[in-house]
């Protein structure tokens, strides 16, 4: 039990994020009024999206200087976990935009950066399934990793912090910290920022086992 307890912790957190996400007071602002209670799931999931983005990046570094196949292994699920958080917040991202500004999608720099960044992450995967060889592919993998992770910083990190932008805190709108996440929002918002994670690292821990598994099967098959 000890060993599990942190994917308890993302249950609990993950489910006190829906039950007070919908149900706990909210600042009654103009034109945001109620949707401001996406920000539980749309912003928190691209925090936890980011970590696990991090964590890809540490294993390919990892991997990069001994070589350990399971190094990128972690490196690819912790990926690909990470796209689909991204997705996750994509999605009620555009459900926000909807009712906040009009449409699901608009020309904003933090929506085309993110478009862009998923994009550069999906030809993450398509080169890993181009190349055949094991090491070739891991290493060509590891190296295109960093340089996908070092676009995500600058497509949804600073661009959007140069040019003008809907998005809080960016092209000089205040952020949600500085006029409108209270104290009611913030012990909803922290948690949710854990929970999310929590479940991503369980996600991917899931799909990590089941590789491993599947490749002590096909050694003993072999």
């Amino acid at each position: 039990m000890k060993a599990h307890w942190w994917k308890a912790l993302g249950v609990v957190l993950v489910l006190y994020t829906i039950i007070f996400g919908f149900l706990g007071s909210v600042p009654r602002l103009p034109i945001l009024n109620e949707t401001i209670r996406v920000l539980y799931f749309h912003v928190t999931m691209w925090f936890a999206m980011i970590i696990l983005m991090i964590a890809s990046l540490s294993y390919s570094i990892g991997y990069l200087r001994d070589n350990s196949p399971f190094r990128d292994l972690k490196a690819k699920e912790a990926a690909l976990t990470g796209m689909f958080l991204a997705t996750l917040g994509l999605v009620t991202g555009s459900l926000w935009a909807r009712f906040t500004w009009g449409a699901f999608w608009v020309n904003d720099p933090k929506l085309n950066g993110t478009a862009v960044t998923m994009l550069i992450y999906l030809a993450y995967f398509i080169l890993r399934g181009s190349v055949e060889d094991p090491q070739k592919k891991a290493r060509l993998a590891a190296v295109y990793n960093i340089f996908a992770f070092v676009m995500m910083i600058v497509f949804i990190g600073i661009l959007p912090r140069m040019t003008d932008s809907l998005h809080p805190g960016n092209g000089g709108n205040p952020g949600f910290s500085g006029y409108d996440l209270n104290s009611d929002m913030r012990m909803v918002f922290y948690p949710a920022v854990i929970g999310w994670t929590l479940m991503g690292v369980w996600i991917m821990n899931i799909k990590v086992r089941y590789t491993k598994l599947t490749w002590k099967l096909n050694e003993q098959l072999d």
